[in-house]
């Protein structure tokens, strides 16, 4: 369809005056509203009020200004249709070709932390409304929602002088009903929000397409990552300074070690394989952590991902040596740090510019017919530590108890973590049995060459039977940390008191499937 006349009225008012010019050399009618109409008339470009075409002021502070039928008449009306030809003529309705909107920006506002009230007027009802109504007639209209697209619909009409393509405007439709789904989905949840409903009835969910990923999990799946925040500190925000793009399992396994090094105050690095930790440590730095993490598991750190809580210095890299690396993501990285990690061609470095503390927010995870929804699990204990068994353990091990319970809320159940001054020393994950678990942490341990002797231990739930606090004890594991309240707790307190170890409960578990 030649584009005769246009509708312009954007809040996003990036490449508008270059855009417009472009429809004002065409001879395009240009109609548009408030502050759009005074920056098209700055630039010297003729405009007509919205008001001035409908014959109608606008009211109501401008909360009604094209809710009229000269607007949606013009905007509907199927063109070849001699009903709608008739009632256009009956009426004086002209046809609009092209409708350029962006909606008022409710979700920036609400980031912003604005009060209820301003959150409720930066609610757009008459662009959605507009934009519906152009993408459902997109055979005689063009609607564009977002301004990296007005180089195409440019494009398209120097190429068909003056017309865009059916092909294009059914594309620009379908960008425009994602766009006000999103929108709508934002002032959804919000609401919700503030009325402390956590599972309404209706759910709705959006993402913006950040990037279509090479494949999946596997070769033969196709993939994308969409974002859902992109102002809180994140993977979403996180620069990427180095490598090719990142992967499905890159991104699953970046996330897994972004989730765990932001639990800690100290400078800690987390060392993650297939999702999950193959070793984690603090210490006094990061150089310091990642020689501790390393020796937890080496072997399976090969390919692995690095996350770090701190900025990377050159000391850092130099720890690294020769060890092949995916991804690492940190907060940043200074000259000489960037400088030494271009010599792993291969290496994707990401800087989250922070890494900040865990906040609450729901985890969505799909399954047959439908999706599960939680709150993430951002807390670790609950209240003090509750010491069941005779012997207590002293300070160090209470920090080693805390550290070690804290990783195991990121490994996949059923876990058993080993630690050692702040530093992994075997980690059992994702076994059907917690007996096994505990095996392969030893295991584990005993393969990387560390002494399990005066470890502590780890259990993310807990033991049903004492078999477990025996072949910890048989590990010469000191001090237990674990939920408690299993209908067998007596029996497994008296094996520990059998043994000398100290044991605590935390009242909490931290399952992770």
């Amino acid at each position: 369809m030649t584009i005769t006349r246009a509708l312009l009225s954007v809040s996003d008012k990036t490449g508008l005056v270059e855009f417009s010019t472009f429809l004002h050399g065409l001879g395009v009618e240009i109609l548009s509203t408030g502050g759009t109409a005074k920056t098209l008339r700055d630039a010297g470009i003729p405009v007509v009020d919205v008001s001035t075409h409908t014959g109608f002021p606008e009211i109501m502070d401008g909360r009604v200004k094209t809710l009229h039928p000269k607007i949606h008449g013009g905007l509907l009306a199927v063109r070849d249709n001699p009903a709608h030809q008739k009632a256009m003529k009956d009426h004086v309705i002209a046809p609009i070709d092209l409708v350029v909107i962006n909606l008022y920006p409710f979700e920036a506002t609400v980031a912003k932390g604005a009060e209820f009230d301003e959150c409720i007027e930066n609610i757009d009802i008459g662009g959605p409304s507009m934009v519906r109504s152009s993408a459902k007639n997109h055979a005689y209209v063009t609607v564009v929602v977002d301004p990296a697209d007005y180089t195409q619909v440019m494009g398209a009409m120097k190429a068909n002088k003056g017309a865009t393509t059916a092909q294009l405007r059914r594309a620009l439709a379908a960008k425009a009903f994602s766009r006000t789904a999103a929108y709508d989905s934002a002032i959804s949840q919000w609401f919700n929000a503030q009325n402390g409903e956590s599972f309404p009835g209706v759910l709705t969910v959006s993402g913006t397409c950040k990037q279509e990923l090479h494949y999946g999990e596997n070769p033969h799946q196709k993939a994308a990552y969409y974002v859902t925040d992109s102002v809180t500190p994140s993977l979403a925000t996180a620069r990427q300074v180095q490598g090719a793009p990142l992967s499905y399992n890159n991104y699953n396994d970046v996330s897994a070690a972004f989730e765990l090094v932001r639990e800690f105050e100290q400078p800690a690095v987390a060392i993650i394989k297939h999702a999950n930790p193959c070793g984690v440590a603090v210490a006094a730095t990061i150089t310091e952590a990642f020689k501790k993490a390393l020796a937890c598991d080496p072997v399976s750190a090969y390919g692995g991902i690095i996350a770090t809580n701190r900025p990377l210095d050159s000391a850092f890299c130099e720890a690294l040596g020769k060890l092949f690396l995916e991804v690492m993501v940190a907060p940043d990285a200074d000259a000489d740090a960037q400088a030494m990690l271009t010599s792993r061609k291969k290496l994707k470095l990401l800087l989250s510019g922070s890494v900040p503390k865990p906040a609450p927010k729901q985890v969505i995870k799909s399954i047959s017919g439908g999706f599960l929804v939680q709150d993430e699990d951002v807390v670790v204990t609950q209240g003090e530590l509750k010491t069941v068994t005779k012997t207590a353990p002293d300070a160090v091990q209470m920090n080693d108890l805390h550290f070690a319970f804290t990783v195991a809320k990121h490994v996949k159940s059923n876990t058993i973590v080993l630690v050692r001054d702040g530093a992994t020393i075997g980690i059992g994950a994702g076994q059907m049995s917690r007996i096994d678990s505990t095996r392969i942490a030893c295991w584990k341990a005993k393969e990387a060459g560390l002494d399990t002797k005066g470890t502590v231990l780890a259990s993310d739930a807990f033991f049903p039977f004492a078999y477990n606090v025996e072949m910890a004890a048989q590990a010469g594991v000191s001090a237990i940390i674990q939920p408690g309240g299993s209908i067998r707790d007596e029996d497994v307190i008296k094996e520990a008191d059998k043994h000398g170890i100290a044991m605590v409960f935390t009242g909490i578990r931290h399952f992770r499937h």
